[in-house]
């Protein structure tokens, strides 16, 4: 069973940046997909970012160039630096483990409690 906890949000100005931290316990981290979800309110779970065990990264295409996302498998940590944000990246955004990289959120096993992340204009 593998325990996720994110960390690191908050409300930034639009263009301004913030960088999200989710830390997981149990199961072996380096053998994980991880990706980050995002919610808005009244909409579906979207998977901004993932990365494969092997580091290989994926993007939405509403994110790329802004985000990146990253992974220290020493300190079992994956990151989301987000960059030049907008007030539509507004959401909860939920850290996701499983096996094999997919942007699909239904594929995610195990899930953290999600982040708030305000953008204002």
């Amino acid at each position: 069973q593998v325990k996720l906890v994110e960390s690191g949000g908050g409300l930034v100005q639009a263009g301004g940046s913030l960088r999200l931290s989710c830390a997981a316990s149990g199961g072996t981290f380096s053998g994980y997909a991880m990706s980050w979800v995002r919610q808005a309110p009244g909409k579906q779970r979207v998977v901004v970012a993932a990365i494969s065990s092997g580091g290989t990264t994926l993007y939405a295409d509403s994110v790329k160039g802004r985000f990146t996302i990253s992974r220290d498998n020493g300190k079992k940590t994956v990151y989301l630096q987000m960059n030049s944000l907008k007030p539509e990246d507004t959401a909860v955004y939920y850290c996701a483990a499983t096996m094999g990289v997919t942007m699909r959120s239904d594929r995610y096993n195990y899930w953290g409690q999600g982040a708030q992340v305000t953008v204002s204009s």
